[in-house]
């Protein structure tokens, strides 16, 4: 073989040498880049199921937190302190009666309720006839009306306050009165107001006292008046205000005795207190609340019927 042969021939081989190692390195480039895409992926879905998982985790704490505010905003209310009533016949003393209704201490007259230990009523009618000289009438009603705690209208406590200011509205805007006059009573109950008038009826003059009171959830309204038929002579109003205040002490004082306390004068002295037995659930307290016509204003009823009563007897 020639020389030249032999070199073309080394030359051959050098070239393909050149070409299978840049073959090599070619195939190494392309290995390297096909595997950035899958690392890329396996990265994505690696991030993918990290964010789900993160966002069931915070769907469920908002869940639970959903759920525990839910119960935090169950509304309450505080319980009623007074449970019960007394009966209303038996608030005033017989030295009592005897003062205020002479002739009629022993002719309570109750009054009707389908639920006692809400409200309660009783009245009693004094005729004294001296024949020629004329009568002297007097005519008393206590009325007792006792709240439930409630969700929707709030304590008996605010509930029997409203009340009590009701009454008091009502019994200074009777139609027909004249000279009337409102003082409050210290010393009776969380709250208490006299209020006075003067009203004429074909008998005679009528002194129309009414005494409203408050203890805790319960609502007193004494309604007591006088008048002298027949040419006898009208009561004295101070006098009959003095004996209707000294009434309604009397029975509000029985009626904190009934519930567990010492005396009558309420929460705001201190000395009303409630009785230590579990009070009911404010739930169950709809169905006990009083009804409408429970309350409406004694005050107004009141002053007719003294009218009728002395029509009959003089």
């Amino acid at each position: 073989m020639s020389e030249g042969t032999m070199q073309r021939r080394a030359q051959r081989d050098d070239q393909r040498d050149q070409r299978d190692q840049r073959a090599k390195r070619l195939r190494r480039t392309l290995a390297g880049v096909a595997a950035v895409p899958v690392m890329l992926v396996a990265a994505g879905c690696s991030s993918g199921s990290d964010s789900g998982s993160g966002s069931g985790d915070s769907a469920q704490k908002d869940s639970a937190s959903g759920a525990n505010s839910s119960v935090s905003a169950s509304p309450t209310v505080q319980a009623a302190a007074y449970q019960k009533l007394p009966k209303a016949c038996a608030v005033l003393s017989s030295k009592t009666l005897t003062e205020l209704v002479p002739k009629g201490a022993k002719s309570g007259k109750e009054g009707t309720s389908n639920d006692t230990a809400s409200r309660a009523s009783c009245s009693w009618s004094s005729l004294e006839n001296k024949g020629v000289k004329g009568s002297q009438f007097r005519w008393l009603n206590v009325s007792l009306l006792r709240f439930d705690s409630d969700t929707t209208r709030g304590t008996g406590e605010k509930q029997a306050q409203a009340y009590y200011e009701k009454q008091v509205q009502d019994a200074q805007a009777v139609s027909g009165a004249k000279n009337t006059k409102s003082e409050p009573l210290a010393g009776t109950g969380d709250a208490a107001t006299t209020v006075r008038y003067d009203l004429k009826k074909k008998e005679g003059a009528f002194k129309q006292q009414t005494v409203v009171a408050r203890v805790e959830n319960v609502v007193v309204t004494l309604d007591y008046n006088g008048a002298g038929l027949a040419g006898e002579k009208t009561p004295s109003a101070d006098g009959l205000a003095t004996a209707a205040q000294k009434a309604a002490k009397e029975a509000v004082t029985v009626v904190a005795s009934a519930n567990g306390s010492t005396t009558g004068s309420g929460s705001s002295g201190g000395a009303g207190t409630a009785s230590p037995s579990p009070s009911k659930s404010a739930s169950s307290s709809a169905s006990k609340a009083p009804s409408k016509s429970a309350s409406s204003s004694p005050s107004k009823s009141a002053t007719a019927s003294p009218s009728k009563s002395a029509s009959k007897n003089s």
